[in-house]
């Protein structure tokens, strides 16, 4: 089974204003970044999905949307994909302060970090949000936890070679990245885990010691971006 992880293309975090939206969609470079990922999908050496999923947030949204037009499917929106959650009071606050509290709060100690940003959806529960979610999801596309070995491998029900893309965010992709390799959890998954906006991380299963495991094939893959077109 393969898992190809998009992350949605560059965002507009600021109105025209200069004050944040917790709801941004795509900036001008963001839609060409999405229109490359999508004509990079449909290439010939791309395989035919069969489960497309997407962040039910706005630029998550409209990065798959660039997608749909050229693969003429459309994704199934699902809540656990959400980015965690940020605090209501951000939106209307002048975006410079808001840079300015995110950038102090890295140097908080690390239990606090499991608590996500004050106000905003902690850390802890975003993890058991999206790694529930995760696991069902699996499961429906027939590979889920090995129940002689559940913490370090998997049991694919069919040995159908299938395609999986999904359409999220850094948070959301690194703790998929770091659930299925059986990492222990960390409150900073994204800092250990960075990924370019529109970047594509792919994961599949090898079968090893009577089940499976997920291999880490590619991370952040940008080659389908013009070099000036990379942003984190």
């Amino acid at each position: 089974m393969e898992l190809v992880l998009v992350r949605h293309a560059q965002p507009a975090w600021a109105n025209p204003d200069g004050t944040s939206t917790n709801s941004p969609g795509l900036t001008p470079l963001g839609r060409m970044q999405a229109e490359r990922l999508a004509e990079w999908l449909a290439g010939e050496e791309s395989p035919d999905f069969d489960a497309l999923i997407t962040s039910p947030a706005r630029r998550t949204r409209e990065t798959a949307a660039a997608v749909k037009s050229v693969l003429g499917a459309e994704a199934e929106v699902l809540p656990w994909l959400l980015e965690i959650g940020s605090p209501d009071h951000w939106e209307g606050q002048p975006e410079t302060e808001v840079v300015r509290i995110i950038s102090e709060m890295r140097a908080r100690p690390r239990e606090e970090w499991w608590n996500g940003s004050p106000g905003g959806e902690r850390f802890i529960d975003f993890h058991r949000r999206v790694t529930e979610g995760l696991d069902g999801f699996l499961a429906d596309q027939g590979i889920e936890r090995h129940r002689g070995d559940p913490d370090n491998l998997w049991y694919e029900k069919e040995r159908a070679n299938k395609s999986l893309l999904m359409f999220a965010h850094a948070g959301t992709n690194s703790v998929v990245t770091s659930h299925l390799l059986g990492l222990e959890p960390q409150p900073w998954e994204w800092e250990r885990f960075p990924c370019d906006h529109a970047s594509v991380t792919v994961l599949r299963t090898r079968p090893i010691a009577g089940g499976a495991i997920w291999s880490l094939e590619y991370f952040s893959d940008v080659a389908h971006l013009p070099r000036e077109a990379v942003t984190a």
